[in-house]
């Protein structure tokens, strides 16, 4: 009888390398992340740099969840530049795991850990609160199911603190993707604020727990101390986007609703 893997049916991702750069792949057409090989920690891609959107909520969350390590670029941005930060990482996939190394991820330590589990299970299951929580967890077919029900989003926002802010990576060309923003806005029973990618269909939704967008986004645009001024100067233009998405919000939160008749 043939050995039975202990390891689930998960895709093995693979590794595409030029001289100057490492991308990570489920297969020829599904990217999942990209590092320059002499400055690892550097943002690739538009859409991470917006999903660092919420320093203007928070510069300075005590506790972070990300769901989704794939080749681990937010995970390393926040690693350097959030210090103070407890970063908690929730990966399915073990071979996405097993290439860490591979793309400069940090070891865990007393502020940084990556857990292999279910991440709709573990946001059910969880005792922890977070201040932050990113949701880019994306498999060869795209966004799981599970981590697009409503009972999930209304799970993540059960485990955030007050006024702590959800930011979830999407596709506009998705067929579901109304559907995704309608489950994300009746669980946190709010707005949500959408800014998409110019460059790409990514549309990063954020919403905030306990409190309305007017309330929030108060540090503005200013570099908070502890991000190196060119880091700062690398992601400041997708901050803006975010910045100016808010305020509109606000504004049209603020407008008069005409009265139907």
């Amino acid at each position: 009888m043939p050995e039975t893997s202990s390891i689930p049916d998960h895709v093995k991702p693979f590794i595409y390398e030029t001289l100057t750069s490492k991308s990570l792949f489920f297969s020829s057409h599904h990217i999942q992340s990209s590092m320059h090989i002499l400055q690892p920690d550097e943002l690739q891609f538009e859409y991470t740099r917006l999903m660092m959107g919420f320093l203007l909520f928070n510069p300075h969350p005590r506790k972070l969840l990300m769901i989704g390590l794939g080749g681990g670029s937010l995970a390393k941005f926040c690693h350097r530049y959030l210090p103070q930060t407890h970063i908690t990482v929730v990966e399915i996939n073990p071979y996405v795991i097993a290439l860490r190394r591979d793309f400069a991820v940090p070891d865990d330590d007393e502020r940084f850990a990556i857990i292999q589990d279910d991440a709709a299970k573990y946001v059910c299951t969880t005792d922890s609160k977070f201040d932050v929580l990113l949701a880019d967890g994306f498999d060869i077919s795209g966004l799981p199911e599970q981590l697009s029900t409503r009972h999930f989003y209304e799970n993540c926002r059960n485990i955030l603190s007050h006024m702590g802010v959800f930011i979830a990576n999407l596709h506009r060309c998705n067929q579901w993707f109304d559907i995704y923003i309608d489950r994300m806005s009746a669980a946190f029973d709010a707005p949500l604020l959408k800014v998409n990618d110019p460059g790409a269909t990514n549309c990063i939704a954020f919403a905030i727990k306990d409190d309305q967008w007017q309330d929030g986004n108060k540090v503005g645009m200013r570099r908070p101390q502890h991000i190196e001024e060119q880091a700062w100067k690398e992601i400041l233009p997708s901050i803006a986007r975010v910045f100016l998405a808010a305020r509109e919000l606000r504004r049209c939160d603020r407008m008069p609703q005409l009265q139907p008749g």
